[in-house]
């Protein structure tokens, strides 16, 4: 099995992002998460072109500006890695349009973690967030598609089981820095 190239981008306006509440798919592994914009890379396509033609097919969008913060790669028990050029954009023309996958919906930041996401992608927000300098960013699911193992610029980050109050688990998994508190003088990872 060969190993999939993707494109993921956070497109932004103000202090909100353009979210995909992936409802419209049968059999999606993004069933009821929200997510960016993006897909798998078709033909001889670079990252950029990958990521214009994805963003443009999903919403309507054609952008102006953007740029690659990063690369994570998804491993998967018993699947192919998948390795993902991950893009914010801060600029764009055209007007939205409905989208096939689901439904398209600008969110404020700081609720961002309030919607069904994949708990990886809650630590790659956080790395956007506080605008890190490219990174490179592992994470590994079991089959039932919780996390057990990320590294950030090739070193183990922390993780840590979430639990309600009286114990019982939540089935989320945080970074240990993010599960503690976030500061404005973010610890560095």
């Amino acid at each position: 099995m060969k190993s999939q190239l993707t494109t993921l981008c956070y497109i932004e306006k103000g202090e909100k992002y353009l979210m995909l509440h992936r409802v419209s798919k049968k059999n999606d592994i993004n069933k009821d998460k929200w997510i960016g914009m993006g897909g798998h890379f078709e033909g001889e396509e670079s990252p950029e072109e990958c990521l214009l033609r994805e963003v443009y097919e999903e919403t309507g969008l054609t952008l102006t500006s953007y740029q690659f913060r990063g690369i994570v790669t998804f491993c998967s028990e018993g699947e192919p890695a998948e390795y993902m050029c991950l893009y914010t954009a801060d600029g764009f023309e055209g007007e939205i349009r409905e989208c096939d996958e689901g439904n398209l919906e600008w969110v404020e930041k700081d609720k961002i973690e309030e919607l069904n996401l994949w708990d990886g992608d809650v630590l790659f927000l956080d790395l956007l967030r506080r605008n890190v300098p490219f990174f490179s960013l592992k994470l590994c699911y079991r089959k039932d598609g919780y996390w057990y193992r990320a590294l950030l610029d090739g070193r183990e980050l922390e993780l840590v089981d979430l639990v309600r109050e009286d114990g019982t688990p939540t089935g989320h998994v945080r970074e240990r820095s993010m599960h503690i508190g976030r500061q404005d003088s973010a610890p560095e990872y």
